[in-house]
């Protein structure tokens, strides 16, 4: 038994096909889902996401930056709506040290900037999503 997986940015679909396994991160915390989940909505945090494929082992897997959005599971179908997501395949290492520099620059002077602890999250995630040494 499978799960039926899409991944949805408002651009594109950034990945579609079945899987054994979706990992992800809620509001209220980190979340499983196997075939056989009960229903489920939940709004997503900034954090990573991992999907397990049919056919692939633990190792491997579709790695993606997920900042916000919804996610939803019914009868082994799960449904990711992010505000913006970004395949480990698409970031830019280099943009993302950066933007994880200049925010931790703008934190420096400024330990209260939403703006720039968020920006600090999604760079944390990208960065985490390439197995990189600053991922928290």
């Amino acid at each position: 038994m499978a799960l039926k997986v899409e991944l949805v940015s408002p651009e594109k679909v950034l990945w579609s096909g079945e899987a054994t396994q979706v990992v992800g991160r809620t509001l209220d915390g980190d979340i499983a889902f196997l075939p056989g989940h009960a229903p489920f909505i939940g709004a997503l945090d900034i954090a990573p996401l991992k999907i397990w494929p049919v056919g692939h082992d633990e190792h491997s897997g579709v790695k993606a930056a997920v900042h916000g959005g919804f996610v939803e599971v019914s009868d082994d179908v799960v449904t990711i709506l992010s505000d913006v997501a970004e395949l480990a395949e698409d970031i830019d290492l280099e943009r993302a040290k950066s933007a994880y520099e200049k925010a931790g620059e703008l934190l420096a002077t400024n330990h209260a900037d939403a703006e720039a602890l968020a920006a600090l999250k999604r760079a944390q995630t990208r960065l985490g999503i390439l197995d990189y040494a600053y991922a928290p």
